[in-house]
């Protein structure tokens, strides 16, 4: 290797140290007031705080208790028993020998489990992330060999130490723009997938691989005759097992139970007819062995090479775990740290890179299952990783009595309860455009690659979101005299002043939004030539960028060009910032901005025509009284 690991491990530690440290003085320096008391935390609770972000574990550990050890082994065992036959499979699809797929079970898990946010997500090898991988690698080297296998572990550096990087600059609030709706189209469409996926093993009949979920259905419609009843009755059997055991016994874990019946019933059909007649396969013992030590290629040319299929590995993995986290906690309603989740994420992979692991992400099969079988911490993952080991080492033979009908009778009840059919009737009735997003994400999972149905629900998520934000409410506003500190309402009963138009804007003043606001103005000018001054109610404006700056001097100008002026009321400290720094603020005038509305409007009133104010009967302002008739109640 031309760089040895050692100094580099020591650097990135350092690396990491530093950045936790300055992350938890700027937490404490942001704090509310702050600067005005110099010290709020004690430095206790200082240090406590930097030792959470080092060690995230210690937030969720007072939650262990007898209890919780007892539900997160249980749940650790189901996720071990049902990640062994699908590592083997993961891995053959990802081109790699089958057992690797079992070491990316194991550390990793454990890894992403402590370092992560999620108390329920389960790292691990994936059906798409396998898929992605291969078609990276396949054209650098012959699948299976160990040239393929050296790339793949490097590919696995690379995509941990970007997941890292990611997370130490805090970019997890990219997750912000996956919309509730994109994960509960995406859950439901992936569910779909996971229990289509294992329609041959559930039927027992030939399925060509590759297909999408239409080929697979259309293909079993078509050969309905081929299905095997005997290995079907095993999927059944599993299914009402696991069904009677969470509705009549719901103490027991349910999918061991389904398990253990659906194994049983076919041994006993074998021994009865005989595996040639059945034709119930099992998932056969897999090898004897822990995952050995091993090491990335450290060298440049490669790294060129791997690079733009570590930046897509890199992407759609963080989507895909991220995006199964937030699904979960929906349910669970726990809040996810994006930060957090990347960093656990990428210390999974760049550990796991140095055992022999592939690319881990987050798995839906493992993850959902975690959850149903009641785990309440992340030592339902640790459980998981570490009872994978023993079970490889002492019990893996007995895989040999494990049908895949039952593997995929309990994957299809995982699927099922996957999907959340209450959420979905929600976003049906709430919105038109999330259910747009909602479903158009659910088609793009079943029909198209998972990946990619992820990213078109954040494009048409980040689509409808720029389009409301565009278009900022504007609403006209005059003093409500029924009210009695004369409160600005809005309704088209009550008089305007002649002179002063008063108008709210909600939502921010950015680039997208100009045109239309610069629009609205010009037409309220249009409308109401005679109202020369404007009154802009500021306190809905919660950003203001250059373009929005720009737009405010527009107005100030095309104003003081007729006589009149614009007044703000209200504008927040970070739209004036931005004023300010730009150098408007001075051109606009600062006594131009108000706190307070008497202050605005007897300020605003000395700048109106008298001679108007005199014959004006409106008087909508209590200003307005100086030029009442002298015999008139207002006068008084």
């Amino acid at each position: 290797m031309p760089y040895r690991v050692a100094p580099i491990a020591v650097a990135a530690i350092r690396f990491l140290v530093k950045k936790l440290v300055v992350d938890s003085h700027l937490i404490r320096s942001r704090s509310p007031g702050y600067l005005n008391r110099m010290r709020i935390i004690p430095d206790s609770l200082d240090t406590r705080l930097m030792m959470r972000k080092l060690l995230p574990f210690l937030r969720w550990w007072p939650r262990v208790n007898r209890e919780s050890l007892q539900s997160d082994a249980l749940a650790g065992l189901t996720g071990a028993i049902i990640v062994l036959p699908q590592g083997v499979a993961f891995a053959t699809i990802a081109g790699m020998p089958p057992e690797y797929g079992l070491y990316a079970s194991m550390v990793p898990a454990i890894i992403a489990a402590l370092f992560g946010s999620s108390w329920h997500l389960v790292s691990g090898p994936t059906t798409a992330a396998s898929i992605v991988m291969f078609s990276a690698l396949s054209s650098f080297a012959e699948p299976g060999t160990m040239p393929y296998v050296s790339l793949a572990i490097t590919l696995t550096f690379m995509v941990g130490v970007i997941q890292l990087s990611m997370g130490l600059f805090r970019l997890g609030s990219l997750v912000n723009f996956i919309s509730h709706s994109v994960i509960v189209g995406f859950t439901a469409g992936a569910a779909v997938l996971i229990a289509t996926k294992q329609a041959k093993n559930f039927f027992g009949m030939e399925i060509p691989s590759g297909g999408h979920v239409h080929d697979i259905v259309y293909h079993v419609s078509q050969h309905l005759p081929e299905v095997q009843p005997l290995v079907f009755s095993v999927a059944v059997m599993t299914v009402v097992a696991g069904t009677l055991s969470k509705r009549f016994i719901p103490r027991v874990p349910y999918m061991i139970v389904a398990l253990v019946a659906g194994s049983i019933f076919a041994v006993v059909l074998n021994k009865i007819f005989g595996q040639e007649v059945t034709g119930i396969e099992m998932v056969g013992a897999l090898p004897r062995s822990l995952p050995p030590l091993s090491a990335p290629e450290f060298s440049i040319s490669v790294f060129k090479e791997l690079a733009p299929a570590a930046l897509a590995m890199t992407l759609f993995a963080l989507t895909e775990a991220v995006s199964i986290a937030r699904s979960i906690s929906l349910r669970s309603g726990q809040a996810i740290e994006g930060n957090q989740e990347f960093i656990g994420q990428g210390l999974s992979n760049l550990v796991g890179s140095f055992f022999s692991a592939y690319v881990a992400t987050g798995s839906f099969n493992r993850s959902g299952a975690n959850y149903d079988m009641g785990a309440r911490t992340p030592l339902s993952a640790v459980f998981a990783g570490l009872l994978l080991v023993v079970i490889v080492l002492v019990i893996a033979p007995a895989t040999a009595y494990l049908p895949k009908a039952a593997m995929a009778g309990l994957l299809f009840m995982v699927a099922w309860r996957l999907i959340d059919f209450q959420q979905i009737r929600t976003i049906l009735r709430a919105s038109r455009p999330e259910s747009a997003v909602m479903i158009l994400t659910f088609l793009s999972a079943l029909f198209l690659d998972l990946e990619f149905a992820i990213l078109l629900g954040v494009m048409l998520s980040l689509m409808f979101y720029l389009s409301r934000t565009s278009k900022p409410r504007i609403l006209p506003r005059v003093p409500d005299p029924g009210s009695a500190n004369r409160k600005f309402t809005t309704s088209m009963k009550l008089p305007e002043c002649p002179q002063l138009k008063i108008i709210r804007i909600d939502d921010s003043l950015y680039f997208g939004a100009v045109a239309y606001v610069r629009q609205i103005l010009k037409k309220i000018y249009e409308h109401y030539p005679d109202q020369k001054h404007l009154l802009l109610l500021a306190q809905g404006i919660n950003q203001v960028d250059v373009a929005g700056a720009e737009l405010l001097i527009e107005e100030v100008r095309s104003r003081r060009s007729v006589d009149g002026d614009v007044w703000l009321y209200q504008l927040k400290d970070t739209a004036a910032d931005v004023l300010d720094n730009c150098g408007y603020l001075d051109e606009i005038g600062k006594d131009h901005m108000f706190m307070w509305k008497g202050e605005a409007i007897s300020t605003i009133f000395k700048h109106l025509d008298p001679s108007v104010c005199q014959v004006c009967e409106k008087r909508i302002f209590n200003e307005c009284a100086k030029y009442a008739p002298k015999d008139s109640p207002e006068s008084s």
